[in-house]
């Protein structure tokens, strides 16, 4: 599993919620220093936005997304005629962790091309939430495009086409609770579900004593490695069902349960209903 690939195991502890959304014009003479307390997207619709970081000159152009994280300063400008953007801050985070997005590089500009459909989707869902009298389910809307956009920028981190250039030359999120730490322990629980796994032999593997391993653990992925080894035996069990080529007894031994009556149980109480009347 790379990396980026927790986003996906771990896809129903994400929790997205947006602070503020709205609209922006601003004309030739604009200049912005700021630093944001969340994470923030700009979908630039006009003109063209400079936007210097760390000293280094970044451009976005129309259709452009661009995205920054928390507590890092910034210029910017809009040279010419200015310009206009639609900005979302918003928090996201894994259980607990609020600051996950931190440890990749992320923040940059995506260029238009590469998430033309999710920035036009969210584009949509903004127009939709900002109809006079409000429409029903506008905001889930605004939400469900906001995910979508996210999605996209972690999915072309994964496939390797896109880098945040906010943070080229310098490491994401490196303090205590880093999830470099944890990688080692992400591939042994991939690899090992068929078995029992003490917190002993995990904590080893990050080189972290066992009394303090739970605590760095939660702290760095917003969950407790309980959680996170029962989730993924659960995305397992639900992927083994969908194949529909294995017993209940098969799949509770691929995923270290002592007997089929343990793995049901243990199922029913994540799906609400036993394997076998998931599928």
């Amino acid at each position: 599993m790379t990396d980026i690939g927790i986003f996906n195991e771990l896809s129903e502890y994400i929790a997205i919620r947006i602070n503020s959304c709205r609209e922006e014009s601003h004309d030739g003479d604009w200049i912005e220093h700021k630093a944001h307390n969340d994470y923030d997207l700009w979908f630039v619709q006009a003109g063209t936005v400079r936007i210097q970081i760390g000293g280094i000159e970044h451009t976005a152009n129309p259709g452009d997304v661009v995205f920054f994280y928390p507590q890092v300063p910034y210029m910017a400008a809009s040279p010419g005629e200015g310009c206009r953007f639609i900005y979302v801050h918003f928090d996201y985070g894994i259980g607990g962790q609020q600051r996950i997005l931190g440890d990749f590089p992320l923040s940059g500009i995506v260029a238009h091309e590469r998430i033309r459909e999710e920035a036009e989707l969210f584009r949509g869902t903004f127009i939709r939430s900002t109809q006079p009298g409000g429409v029903p389910g506008s905001r889930l809307y605004l939400k469900a495009g906001l995910t979508a956009v996210m999605a996209r920028i972690i999915e072309l981190h994964g496939l390797g086409r896109y880098t945040g250039a906010f943070v080229s030359g310098r490491n994401p999120r490196k303090s205590e609770g880093s999830l470099d730490v944890l990688q080692p322990i992400f591939k042994y629980v991939h690899d090992h579900l068929h078995r029992s796994m003490k917190m002993s032999e995990l904590a080893a593997l990050a080189g972290i004593s066992e009394k303090y391993f739970i605590s760095y653990f939660k702290k760095a992925l917003g969950i407790t490695p309980g959680q996170y080894i029962y989730q993924v035996k659960m995305n397992r069990a639900r992927d083994y069902l969908y194949e529909k080529k294995h017993t209940v007894q098969q799949i509770a031994g691929y995923l270290g349960y002592p007997d089929p009556f343990t793995f049901s149980k243990a199922f029913k109480k994540y799906y609400n209903v036993p394997p076998s009347k998931f599928v």
